[in-house]
């Protein structure tokens, strides 16, 4: 035992990205706010005690577990993000328009206005609002009067889902909504990034421009969307390693082969270091044409240490780089441990670095069989990696993604990005067009896999606790380093059947309410959600979130459940929503034995009959168990 516990020792700094992100995750799945002059205090005193020589390990860990916590805590009082208090319509206000950023089907125009003008309090807020794709927007940096309607950002729809007005606040959105019209008081300037990002936009008029170079996740067609994630390179539509290895890789070849022609340089540096920094202010530029999204930002820290590793003549793929890059980009904005891309960036490097530097897979010597081995092995670590969270996010996994990526990945390498990029550059053209009709073939071949059948499977809906089990799986399988026993897959295997197990037996909501109690779902006779309303633009998402809860297909029909007299009877349970059969029936509901749970769109307070009313967005499960969705936090 003392022998494999000091063969640890060597791994130890690989926990702390973990235990940092266990700490923040703690606190943002938490139904209440703790008190704020505890977490001050414990990050003053826990951000000392970490770098202390004579600290155990174990109290080490805490500690490192409590600043990961109160971290999260202050940053989140520190950024404060002005909140809309209530939906808006007809709205005027003058504001400066900051980005644009392009869709399918709209324009999505961020404005920065008075938080006071919109009733969000005291700074400076920033709403997003879309305007028809037909419509011309105005330029990044003029200010303008628009009549506007905002809506605020919706809470989660359930227990441990996405929870918007979160992922809001901490990218800096008060609200959302549409543009009726506006009027251009004052043009703004043509600088800036995002000014560039604009031109570059105008000038291709490519979506695929859009996607690869500017960073625009939601310009791809929306019907296309669907089949690139059922062959598993949906990844090719957000920016992130692939580019920055593509985009990295050709920058440095050709700056390469230019010092090499140079002798007055290569006699006293070799080509690679200076090939190298260009290569680096290269992706540079292009994380901040890009957009600067989290997985851009984590593929170009990654790509800093690497470059840095190999001038100082270190290794440059390791464990430790990547628990470096996890920590800087925490200390960024620790909200980014919750959100899809941090944590599929992260499962899928993570990982290949272990595959590729501790199992050290053979390689066949032909050097094309060698390319096809790396291409296969590299998909299914990925895949195997990511499998847990794109499950919890998404709630399906794409069957054929190994077939996906052999076949459609070399087209976009090797000739779809680099058509876009030149295309980009110089003005669009005949290489945007040859890039067009490479994307429609490769189309043609995503759909064919797609139809394959049980190209994708549905999952049920992942917990939280059956995310640490796979969390813990994984960290156990990279992690640990076995001496004889290979303790680390036993580990593995063990949590991941403990997940499987947590998944497979945690039962489904049998009833299901937004926060405000205007639309609710019946898990009907035959196992499918019957609603009270077949549509609700104020819970537009509340559908499909709660049929994936379910385990059924999303974008589909709304079943709309039929009511008795204004009354909608399921088991146990009632829910009014109009005013006229809550007053007539409240009395006699309240008096009902059978009648276990009311529920109403409008508020009802009645001492005698408290225990059976039930406000706020909530679900039901079978036995009756009532679980509530946070409410009572800074960015609700």
């Amino acid at each position: 035992m003392r022998d494999w516990l000091d063969n640890q020792y060597q791994n130890l700094f690989l926990y702390v990205p973990f235990l940092l992100a266990g700490g923040a995750a703690l606190y943002f799945t938490m139904s209440n706010e703790p008190g704020m002059i505890l977490a001050y205090i414990g990050l003053l005193i826990s951000s000392g005690a970490i770098f202390i020589k004579r600290v155990p390990n174990v109290l080490r860990a805490m500690l490192i577990f409590i600043f990961g916590f109160c971290y999260a805590c202050v940053f989140t009082d520190l950024i404060d993000t002005p909140k809309l208090r209530h939906n808006k319509h007809n709205l005027t206000v003058v504001g400066m328009v900051q980005n644009i950023d392009y869709t399918d089907e709209k324009s999505r125009i961020y404005l920065s206005v008075s938080a006071n003008d919109i009733g969000a309090g005291d700074g400076t807020a920033t709403v997003r609002v879309s305007i028809d794709k037909d419509s011309a927007p105005p330029n990044i940096g003029d200010i303008i009067s628009a009549n506007i309607g905002l809506f605020k950002p919706s809470v989660a729809y359930a227990p441990e889902t996405f929870d918007y007005a979160r992922w809001a606040y901490f990218n800096g959105l008060s609200a959302t909504g549409y543009i009726n019209d506006f009027q251009v008081i004052k043009s703004g300037g043509t600088g800036g990034v995002n000014s560039m990002r604009n031109f570059i936009h105008r000038r291709a008029n490519s979506f695929l421009v859009d996607s690869l170079v500017l960073g625009y996740k939601n310009a791809v067609p929306a019907d296309d969307n669907p089949i690139w994630t059922a062959t598993g390179i949906g990844h090719v539509w957000s920016i992130s390693g692939f580019h920055m290895t593509l985009v990295g890789g050709w920058i440095f070849l050709i700056f390469y082969f230019l010092f090499r022609a140079i002798p007055y340089i290569t006699r006293r540096v070799p080509a690679r270091i200076p090939a190298m920094g260009f290569a680096w202010i290269g992706l540079l530029g292009y994380l901040f044409l890009s957009g600067v999204d989290i997985a851009t930002v984590r593929a170009f820290v990654m790509t800093t240490l690497i470059f840095l590793a190999f001038m100082v003549g270190r290794s440059a793929i390791s464990l430790r780089n990547i628990a470096l890059a996890f920590c800087f980009i925490f200390l960024m904005n620790p909200h980014y441990v919750m959100q899809a891309g941090f944590q599929l960036s992260f499962a899928a490097v993570f990982g290949l670095v272990w595959v590729y530097s501790d199992v050290k897979p053979k390689m066949p010597r032909n050097k094309l069989l060698k390319a096809i081995w790396v291409c296969v092995i590299t998909s299914v670590v990925a895949t195997i990696f990511t499998a847990p969270f794109v499950a919890m996010h998404f709630g399906a996994i794409p069957i054929y993604g190994l077939i996906g990526n052999l076949i459609l990945l070399p087209i976009f390498s090797f000739a779809i990005m680099p058509l876009v990029l030149i295309g980009a550059l110089f003005g669009g053209g005949a290489p945007i067009e040859l890039a067009h009709a490479l994307y429609d073939f490769a189309l043609d071949i995503a759909q064919y896999i797609a139809s394959i059948p049980f190209a994708t499977i549905t999952v049920p809906h992942i917990s939280n606790v059956a995310a640490i089990c796979f969390i813990v799986s994984f960290m156990a399988l990279v992690l640990i380093r076995p001496i004889k026993i290979k303790i680390n897959y036993i580990l593995f295997a063990v949590f991941c059947a403990v997940g499987v197990g947590v998944v497979h037996l945690s039962p489904r909501p049998m009833f299901y309410a937004t926060h405000d109690n205007e639309l609710v779902a019946f898990v009907g006779d035959d196992g499918k959600l019957e609603f009270n309303k077949s549509r609700a633009s104020n819970h537009f998402f509340a559908f499909d979130a709660w049929k994936k809860i379910n385990g059924e297909q999303t974008n589909t029909p709304n079943p709309r459940r039929k009511h008795d007299g204004g009354v909608y009877r399921y088991g146990d349970i009632v829910y009014v929503q109009k005013f006229v059969p809550l007053m007539k029936n409240i009395s006699a509901m309240c008096a009902d034995d059978d009648v276990r749970y009311i529920v109403s769109y409008f508020d009802v307070v009645s001492k005698s009959c408290a225990h059976k009313i039930l406000g706020g967005g909530f679900v039901i499960y079978p036995g009756g168990r009532v679980k509530y969705i946070q409410k009572n936090r800074r960015w609700n």
